[in-house]
């Protein structure tokens, strides 16, 4: 969603580094660049000019005018700017003891306020927090079936062993537009039933309204005064840019806000308000929507924040990611097999389908530090990643373990099993074999074996299906692509 944003700031940063000589007045022009980006990204205008002056402030006090380095001082002075915008890691505590933990969700209409209940009921089981997740909209037609089904999904589905339970009253649903009040007895309720049933946690689901509706924002009091809240919390589009920022800014002066929820991080957006509600409202961004899955709700870490925008990845997200869908079991067995070449099909295949659940190809690759900017143009196609599936599943369990077993008659099979071609199943088990000799050769321990393997790793043997030599793996559209298995012939006939 930064990649403009990103793009901007590193130009600007190379502007300066490129300079001989750096001057204030070099490092204002540089600013002026990024002055234009923030705007561009939807930024509030006197946000913009209070960042850039802080970052001038910043920028003189490190001496960039005097370093060897002012354009790697120039990105250190901004991303120290960023996350005092977005503010800092220390946040208020969530839970109280004893429970149950009231948190009141609220926002405009079309948020994604349902959704987010269930990504936060999903996130609280997965830590081994009971939840009870109450509708208290009443405004909306099938609102309450909605929200119940959502839960229950989570209730099975999500990781975790606690539980995740459903207060409803459907029947006061008949009060549409005659009694607004109706949700804070709803609430009252539903808060009255955890303490009873011993939950660690109450998620509130408001109605959705906008913030000139006098009526239903004076609910939202109602609820706030009946059941005191622990915490109160702002789901905001971040697809709505600045006018986002305006309802937020309403909703903290009826409630005083504790933190912000942000969906649809994910999207096209330009990132305007990510950067500006925390300031504008005072509150903190708690988590942030990342996909349409139940567990993608992450939460939010300015300085994380920072260097994603700044190009700088984000490792621990990676690591944190990958703790989730990957056991230290799981690691040890893979690691024990890779030190001895033994890699199977079935192996490939469990990591691939670890990688798919953390979120998309690029999405994954874009938390690598250098890699957002570099895949801004490049077409990554997922589909490719169902072929590949489809040849391995189509395989026998003798095949999987021993790809040497698959003839041209059996890749035909494969083939027709899968609704590939003999050729592309052929270049799967090349490259497998391929992957799996470099392995070998890795796990020998010495220096002629990792010179081999990384030899073998920059002639396009990779993990299969992932580009080397043309294969079944991602369409990189738009970046410099391996050489092929034809071309790679005529030029050893040609020799």
């Amino acid at each position: 969603m930064f990649d403009s944003l990103t793009e901007r700031i590193s130009a600007a940063a190379r502007k300066l580094a490129g300079r001989g000589t750096i001057t204030e007045s070099n490092v204002r022009e540089a600013l002026e660049d990024v002055r234009t980006a923030l705007l561009e990204a939807d930024v509030e205008y006197g946000v913009a000019n209070e960042f850039c002056d802080n970052v001038l402030k910043d920028s003189l006090g490190r001496g960039v005018t005097k370093s060897l380095r002012p354009g790697e001082e120039f990105i250190g002075a901004i991303h120290d700017s960023l996350v005092e915008l977005m503010g800092s890691d220390d946040q208020k505590a969530f839970y109280v003891e004893p429970g149950p933990t009231v948190i009141m969700l609220c926002g405009l209409q079309g948020s994604g306020k349902t959704t987010t209940c269930g990504k936060l009921a999903a996130f609280f089981k997965k830590s081994g927090r009971s939840v009870l997740v109450a509708a208290a909209d009443l405004q909306r037609p099938a609102a309450v079936e909605q929200l119940r089904i959502v839960v229950s999904t989570v209730a099975t589905e999500a990781k975790g062993g606690a539980r995740v339970g459903f207060h409803g009253e459907p029947d006061q649903c008949a009060e549409y537009g005659k009694a607004v009040g109706a949700a804070v007895g709803v609430c009252r309720r539903a808060v009255k039933f955890a303490k009873e049933e011993k939950y660690d946690i109450v998620i509130l689901d408001t109605a959705g309204r906008l913030h000139v509706n006098d009526d239903l924002m004076k609910e939202l009091e109602g609820v706030r005064a009946a059941v005191n809240p622990h915490q109160i919390l702002l789901v905001v589009d971040a697809m709505t840019g600045q006018d986002a920022v305006h309802s937020a800014k309403t909703f903290h002066e009826r409630l005083t806000i504790d933190g912000v929820i942000l969906t649809k991080l994910d999207s096209d957006t330009r990132g305007g308000a990510a950067l500006t509600v925390r300031r504008v409202t005072g509150a903190p961004i708690k988590f942030v929507g990342t996909g349409e899955r139940f567990d993608a709700l992450d939460e939010f870490s300015p300085k994380r924040m920072a260097g994603r925008i700044l190009g700088m990845g984000d490792m621990i997200a990676l690591v944190e990611k990958t703790r989730q869908e990957v056991s230290d079991e799981d690691a040890e067995e893979m690691t024990a097999k890779l030190a001895k070449g033994k890699l199977t099909m079935d192996d490939f295949l469990k990591q691939m389908q670890s990688i798919r659940r953390m979120g998309s190809m690029k999405s994954v690759l874009g938390l690598l530090p250098g890699v957002g900017a570099a895949l801004k143009n490049v077409d990554i196609d997922e589909k490719r990643l169902d072929r590949l599936q489809g040849m391995v599943h189509s395989m026998t369990t003798a095949e999987r373990a021993n790809v040497k077993l698959i003839s041209k008659g059996r890749a035909k099979r494969i083939a027709t099993g899968s609704g590939t071609t003999a050729n592309e199943v052929t270049r799967l088990t090349s490259q497998f074999e391929q992957m799996q000799k470099m392995t070998a050769a890795m796990a020998s321990g010495g220096f002629a074996g990792k010179l081999e393997a990384a030899q073998r790793m920059s002639q396009g043997g990779g993990m299969p299906g992932m580009g080397g030599g043309g294969g079944s793996g991602m369409s990189l559209k738009g970046s410099s692509a391996t050489p092929s298995i034809k071309a790679k012939f005529k030029e050893r006939k040609k020799r």
